[in-house]
């Protein structure tokens, strides 16, 4: 006590006394209190906090992986006059709806339909050259067995028969020339799409004489296809998957594809593989895929970009399936936090395998059992002691 007193000149004997007996006086008086007043000196132990747990899902998963790509129209067509003439009608609005064997444009038919009417005259001639022939080739042969006429007459008269039914044969032929000719003066949609505006107004020119003269483009939407390019190691795994085998094309066109637009959840657009290509591309190391997919709502517009799943030709039975939301990550990898049986928070590190909407797939370093910290993972940290409170994946 002297020592501080001397330590501090401006600390005075009477406050260093009172600071002496405080501290002496404190022990004793803080013994003095009765059971209840030492209750809420001490602070109470705190219960573990209460945070939801999850058994991982068991199920059976096909592997597929994901991929960015686009739709192509399965078909589409510029329009062309196959007659000359002066186009006379257009028959559809810019952009309208078509149905196949819809008329969009008329060309000028006056002159194929007087063609027309010229080539069955000349059909008819040859018909009436045929039978005048045949009634003289019956008179001559019955003149010939009177010995009323030569043979000469009658070889002339089976030659004029025979050659009128070659006549006939060969006006038929230019008669179905000319109505083929006046049905090209009609353009009609090849199938069921969507037009584009038009490219020739009415008046000018088409046909032969103008080759390059496209009347206008139609697009088929449904079906649509969707192409992607997936990685030669994407493909060398679905081989493997295959066990090296390589399908038929009866089969692949039983092989799932689904896709979706960037604003969709899921993938709500499913149809079938239509075609893969032979090899991969030496160029960009891909191999293209292409699906066929119905899209009645033209909800899928050619070029539009797409997200795209396809199978992997592999399927896990038994398959644990944890949330994604659940894993987390440090320098030793990716890991979860389970629940032992004494309620203490362990870090698991794990092996992950394929997506399945928001649950991952977990191929080693989980047990069915192992009860998978889902929630509050702030509040929580290995080795920490919590009280499980038990829910159910989907949610």
């Amino acid at each position: 006590m002297v020592n501080a007193i001397q330590k501090f000149p401006n600390f005075s004997a009477k406050k260093a006394a009172l600071a002496a007996l405080a501290l002496f006086a404190a022990p004793a008086a803080f013994l003095s209190l009765n059971p209840a007043q030492a209750g809420e000196a001490i602070a109470a132990p705190t219960e573990p906090p209460s945070i939801p747990v999850v058994l991982p899902k068991v199920e059976t998963v096909n592997e597929t992986l994901t991929a960015t790509g686009n739709a192509e129209a399965v078909a589409q067509v510029m329009l062309v006059a196959r007659v000359p003439g002066y186009l006379e009608k257009i028959h559809f609005e810019d952009g309208a709806i078509v149905k196949k064997g819809d008329l969009l444009f008329t060309v000028q038919q006056d002159q194929y339909k007087a063609q027309l009417q010229q080539a069955q005259a000349q059909l008819e001639a040859a018909k009436v050259a045929r039978d005048h022939a045949h009634l003289e080739v019956g008179r001559f042969t019955a003149l010939l067995a009177r010995h009323a006429t030569s043979q000469v007459e009658v070889d002339h008269w089976v030659y004029e028969e025979k050659s009128a039914e070659a006549n006939i044969l060969g006006a038929q032929a230019q008669v179905e020339i000319a109505k083929l000719n006046l049905s090209y003066t009609e353009v009609r949609a090849p199938f069921d799409g969507q037009m584009a505006r038009h490219l020739i107004d009415v008046g000018n020119l088409v046909g032969a004489s103008a080759p390059s003269a496209s009347l206008a483009q139609i697009t088929q939407l449904d079906p649509i296809y969707i192409v992607a390019n997936i990685s030669s190691q994407q493909a060398l795994q679905i081989r493997a998957n295959l066990d090296q085998r390589r399908l038929t094309l009866q089969q692949l066109h039983k092989i799932p594809i689904d896709a979706a637009l960037s604003d969709e959840t899921g993938f709500p657009h499913r149809g079938m593989i239509d075609y893969v290509a032979p090899a991969i591309d030496p160029s960009t190391g891909t191999l293209y895929v292409r699906g066929l997919l119905k899209n009645p709502n033209q909800t899928l517009l050619p070029g539009v970009f797409v997200k795209v799943r396809l199978p992997m030709g592999k399927v896990t039975k038994s398959a644990l399936l944890a949330p994604q939301s659940a894993l987390q990550e440090d320098q030793g990898g990716r890991y979860l936090l389970v629940v032992g049986d004494d309620d203490i928070v362990q870090k698991r590190y794990v092996q992950l395998g394929a997506l399945v909407g928001t649950l991952q797939v977990i191929e080693s370093g989980l047990d069915r059992n192992d009860r998978i910290v889902v929630g509050e993972l702030w509040r929580v940290s290995p080795g920490v002691k919590i009280a499980p409170k038990p829910a159910k994946v989907d949610e």
